[in-house]
C-alpha cells in the first residue's frame, strides 16, 4: 500500500485570512511612502504577490522611491502586520476541520512570505500545531512563486516525490508554482465571481470539502498504480 500523499499548503489565504489585513496595511504604507494604492488592488491584482514585485510595479507606474524610502516602507509593512496579526488575524473558515480530518497525511506549509511571518501567522491562529517546523519560505531560498522550486524544495524536505505532492493554494502564482512543478494542484477559489481556475487545477470554493477532494486524489491513484 503506497503512503499517503503528501500535502503543501500555502498560508496567506489558504491556511489564514491575512489578506485584508494586509491590503489594508499596504494601502496605507504604500501610499504614504508616495506609491498611490488602494486596498482592492491587491485582491484584484497583486495577490499572493511578493511585496517586493508589488513596489516594483507601483514604482513603474508612478516613479521610484529612493533606497531609504524604499526599505523603510517594507520595513513599516512587516512591523505592522506582526501587531495586528497578533490580535486580528482569523483562520480561514473550514480549515481546522479539514486539517483534523487528514491527520494521516504529511503536510506543511510554503510561502512566498518570510518564515517569521508565517511563524507568527500560524502561531496567533493556533494552525502552529498542525504543521510544527515544517514551514519553507521563498526568503529562504530565495525563489518566489510563481517559480516552482519553493514547492518543489518543500518536496525534498518532506521526502515525497513531486508526484506524490498536493498543492493547497489560493493565488493564482501559487496555482502557476504548483501546476509547473508537477504536483496535482488544488485551487482554493473563494472568489469564483472574478477568478477563474487554471487548466489542470481542480477547484474548490470551501475549505470544508478540500478531505474528500483530497480522498477523490488517493482514489485515482490507486486506479492509476
Amino acid at each position: 500500500m503506497s503512503h499517503p500523499l503528501c500535502l503543501l499548503f500555502d498560508c496567506d489565504g489558504t491556511l489564514v485570512d491575512s489578506e485584508p489585513l494586509l491590503a489594508n496595511v499596504m494601502a496605507d504604507v504604500l501610499t504614504r511612502a508616495g506609491l498611490p494604492f488602494a486596498a482592492p488592488q491587491y485582491m484584484e491584482e497583486f495577490r499572493g504577490v511578493r511585496f517586493a514585485n508589488i513596489v516594483a510595479e507601483l514604482e513603474r507606474r508612478f516613479g521610484a522611491l529612493d533606497d531609504a524610502a524604499r526599505e523603510a516602507a517594507e520595513a513599516e509593512m512587516r512591523y505592522t502586520m506582526q501587531t495586528r496579526m497578533s490580535t486580528e488575524l482569523q483562520p480561514i473558515p473550514g480549515i481546522r476541520e479539514a486539517l483534523d480530518r487528514l491527520t494521516e497525511h504529511p503536510r506543511c506549509v510554503a510561502s512566498n512570505g518570510p518564515e517569521h511571518k508565517i511563524r507568527r501567522a500560524l502561531d496567533s491562529t493556533g494552525l502552529r500545531a498542525y504543521f510544527g517546523d515544517r514551514l519553507y519560505s521563498g526568503y529562504t531560498i530565495e525563489r518566489w512563486k510563481p517559480d516552482p522550486e519553493l514547492f518543489l524544495h518543500a518536496a525534498r524536505e518532506m521526502r515525497a516525490a513531486p508526484e506524490r505532492c498536493v498543492v493547497i493554494d489560493d493565488a493564482d502564482v501559487g496555482v502557476a508554482a504548483g501546476l509547473a512543478a508537477g504536483m496535482r494542484t488544488i485551487h482554493i477559489n473563494r472568489f469564483p465571481e472574478r477568478e477563474t481556475t487554471p487548466e489542470g487545477a481542480i477547484a474548490l470554493h470551501d475549505m470544508h470539502d478540500l478531505p474528500s477532494a483530497v480522498a477523490r486524489l488517493e482514489q485515482l491513484e490507486a486506479v492509476l498504480h
